[in-house]
């Protein structure tokens, strides 16, 4: 492992890979990134991967659109394999959310997305397998889908390693050395780092990493669980992508038989300790709402499932910013279930802002650490706040 570093990324899930990618096309490529584990062990690896662009505000529609021309174009711009499968993303809410629906959909079409309300009859030509009731409202993404994490994240630690990079694995960072105010190395079991910039990307750790400097962020780990469920592919080959607003939960094809499933009730665990696994009554009871917006499902039977977690703000949006106070020190933090999907333009801005000093491809300022003491936060049209 390398003694010195003009970058240290800390975290190897699809942010800090795709940071680190980024930081090597804009010509920094004297760079080291660590992990605790092997990349995208944590979050990551445990994601549902889906790709959309239904927000209620518009930097994140804004960082959804563009990172899904990444996606589809992924080996033209990065090198290497998304997995991205176009399904179409459906959108389905209650009465009482039409409105912020509408809002929706107005915003993410003013920016040049993809989007439309649809009706009841609309959707029996787009996806008549599909069930609504006459009190709920839909709006349609064409060009949305699935990826696959492990695939994206390997592809770009893959690339920048190419381009000059380092990565070492099963290496935690024990400690980040400030002096100063400003960052003067990091340090881990295999070897102490010089550099004047260290990233945090750890994913649910992140509050560990930045607490050794006495920078208190407000994450809060929530655990998510996941079904991978065998479908009957006689009666149903194929089915769009659904965030169930509704109901509470999303479901996305896997493949070419498979529906996984994202379920649970936002339950604050902790990082180490919690249940990996799936609470079978609680899975239960998922089905059964699938079961009624896919009558098909009915013959779906259970395969297996996980959990991981969603490392929730305040507002549920991320933190992506220089940390105040400490000179060279920034974070990409807190996605809360969000990661994924924006991953390509995290790494795009994140890049930007370390090497120029400010995002220039689109303006994250909103995303900026201190809103929260300022009371700005970021606002949601609807209660389901992971699908917001």
């Amino acid at each position: 492992m390398k003694s010195t570093a003009d970058v240290v990324i800390v975290g190897g899930g699809v942010v800090g890979a795709s940071i680190l990618f980024n930081l090597g096309r804009l010509g920094v490529t004297d760079t080291l990134l660590v992990e605790k584990d092997v990349l995208g062990s944590g979050s990551t690896g445990r994601s549902q991967a889906i790709c959309r662009m239904h927000y209620s505000n518009p930097v994140t529609a804004a960082m959804a659109w563009e990172s899904l021309g990444i996606f589809t174009n992924f080996d033209e711009i990065v090198g290497g394999e998304s997995g991205f499968v176009e399904t179409g993303y459906l959108v389905v809410v209650k009465e009482e959310d039409s409105a912020g629906l509408a809002h929706n959909v107005a915003m993410q079409y003013g920016l040049g997305i993809d989007t439309m309300r649809i009706t009841a009859k609309d959707l029996e030509d787009i996806a008549p397998m599909v069930s609504v009731a006459e009190d709920e409202y839909m709006a349609w993404e064409p060009l949305s889908g699935y990826a696959d994490s492990y695939m994206v994240t390997t592809s770009y630690a893959k690339r920048a390693r190419e381009l000059g990079a380092e990565i070492v694995l099963r290496n935690p960072v024990t400690e980040i050395e400030v002096s100063g105010g400003r960052v003067k190395a990091v340090v881990t079991p295999e070897g102490r780092i010089e550099t004047p910039v260290a990233v945090v990307a750890a994913g649910p750790w992140s509050k560990e990493v930045l607490g050794k400097v006495g920078v208190d962020v407000p994450l809060v780990p929530v655990r998510h669980q996941v079904a991978s469920l065998t479908r009957p592919v006689d009666k149903l080959p194929i089915h769009p992508t659904v965030g169930d607003i509704s109901q509470s939960f999303s479901f996305r094809p896997d493949g070419n038989s498979l529906t996984m499933m994202g379920f649970g009730a936002d339950e604050e665990v902790d990082v180490d300790t919690y249940n990996q696994g799936v609470d079978m009554d609680v899975m239960a009871d998922a089905l059964e709402r699938l079961t009624r917006r896919i009558p098909a499902m009915s013959e779906a039977y259970f395969r297996g499932g996980w959990s991981g977690l969603f490392t929730t703000t305040p507002d549920w949006h991320p933190i992506l910013d220089a940390v105040p106070g400490i000179e060279g020190l920034y974070c990409a933090i807190g996605f809360s279930g969000h990661g994924f999907k924006l991953s390509p333009m995290i790494g795009v801005t994140m890049s930007e802002l370390i090497v120029k000093g400010a995002p220039e491809t689109l303006n994250i300022s909103p995303l900026r650490f201190s809103r929260f003491e300022e009371g700005d936060l970021l606002g949601s049209s609807y209660r389901y706040r992971v699908l917001a």
